[in-house]
């Protein structure tokens, strides 16, 4: 028996390995075209559709644009900061004014509440008008008659507010010369302007040779030569 004539001989299967060509294989043909397709596509939809690139000019004015945005964003913050500062120093005066003021109300009301107390000390004019001549000092001095006068109003019956009043205030001496004639002088007139009180206080030159002895005052109210108060007050000479 033959061994050669019995060998098997060989037949490929499906399954079976076959040699193949050394080409370029189909499937990346196809990825390759594929992707350089999606390539083109996708530089095709950024020139047509996307946003413009920027020329160097261009680019370098936006980089400018944008360094000028920041500076003055810049400035616009520290001037904000500056500006708030600045108000709130001001919010805190503001505090501290609104503290004096309420202070000073306070002090104002206390010595409203005082003069009140000495008003009511004071004894009253004589004649029981008002205003009233609540007090007159009539100093003699070498340079003349030296006067000072205190004058309070009274408020209307059933009322708390004092009208204002506005006249003058009269002084007339009474005083001989040295032939023993009696002599009434005009001793000068002052504007009178005055709410719940005022002093009126000054100094007058006498007539020469004239011995004074005695001041009348007369107040008058604004447009009338009516006296609505006198009183009379003897000169005293200055102490020495």
């Amino acid at each position: 028996m033959s061994l050669g004539s019995n060998r098997p001989t060989f037949k490929p299967t499906p399954y079976g390995y076959t040699r193949r060509s050394r080409g370029i294989p189909r499937w990346l043909l196809l990825l390759v075209t594929g992707i350089v397709l999606g390539a083109g596509g996708v530089l095709f939809l950024q020139r047509s559709y996307g946003p413009q690139r920027l020329t160097v000019e261009q680019s370098e004015q936006l980089r400018m644009d944008l360094n000028t945005a920041n500076l003055e964003n810049q400035r616009l913050t520290n001037e904000s900061k500056v500006l708030h500062q600045g108000i709130d120093k001001a919010q805190t005066a503001q505090k501290d004014q609104s503290a004096q003021v309420e202070q000073l109300r306070k002090h104002v009301a206390d010595m409203e509440a005082g003069v009140s107390s000495l008003i009511a000390a004071i004894p009253p004019d004589p004649r029981g008008t008002s205003p009233g001549i609540r007090s007159a000092d009539m100093v003699l001095q070498d340079d003349g008659l030296h006067y000072q006068v205190l004058l309070i109003q009274e408020p209307p019956k059933g009322e708390t507010e004092v009208p204002n009043l506005r006249g003058e205030v009269k002084l007339v001496g009474i005083g001989t010369y040295p032939n023993g004639n009696t002599a009434y002088v005009g001793l000068g007139t002052q504007a009178l302007d005055m709410g719940r009180y005022t002093v009126i206080n000054g100094q007058t030159e006498l007539p020469k040779a004239y011995r004074l002895h005695q001041v009348t005052v007369q107040i008058m109210a604004e447009g009338s030569d009516k006296i609505i108060a006198t009183r009379t007050v003897r000169a005293t000479a200055a102490r020495r």
